[in-house]
């Protein structure tokens, strides 16, 4: 019996839906149904929630009669480096995007505004927009960059693993 099939068995044993089980863990049904399906597994905190809630062992919910380790241990280690990655690549896109939205309505007030030469001979500009500007643009083309940069070489990493990582990092 797989990880997938124990937590069925769990719910199932205990006349619980998946929304029902869901809701006790803190979670959404769909979470639950990806567990049971093979297709993800909880971090470890979840694990251990789920074994407090539900009475059951560590060793039972991971490990289960066969001892199925080196997959398991492979999957959750793997799990959770693809989390991290696509929570550090959301936040890299989110600041890469502001940078650009920076850099664009810094150009548009650039734009915009008045530039005149007043009675004494001053020219009156906002000068320091453009250097702004093209600063902020730059930063949101260097943090884009290394964001696609980061994810390829991650992904040419797991697929010479063995394909161990099968999440869609950025």
């Amino acid at each position: 019996m797989n990880f997938s099939e124990h937590i069925k068995a769990i719910r199932t044993e205990r006349g619980l839906t998946q929304e029902e089980f869901a809701g006790r863990l803190a979670v959404t049904r769909q979470a639950v149904s990806n567990w049971e399906n093979g297709k993800n597994l909880p971090d470890i905190e979840m694990l251990i929630l789920i074994a407090g809630e539900y009475d059951v062992s560590l060793d039972y919910l991971i490990l289960g009669e066969n001892r199925e380790v080196e997959d398991i241990t492979k999957k959750l280690i793997d799990d959770g480096s693809e989390g991290r990655r696509a929570k550090r690549n959301t936040i890299s896109l989110g600041i890469g995007a502001a940078l650009l939205l920076f850099g664009m309505v810094f150009l548009i007030i650039k734009g915009l505004s008045v530039e005149y030469v007043d009675d004494n001979g001053i020219l009156h500009e906002n000068f320091f927009l453009l250097p702004l500007a093209f600063m902020s643009l730059f930063g949101s083309f260097c943090v884009f960059l290394t964001t696609g940069i980061r994810s390829a070489v991650s992904k040419i990493k797991r697929h010479k693993a063995g394909g161990l990582g099968t999440g869609g990092g950025l």
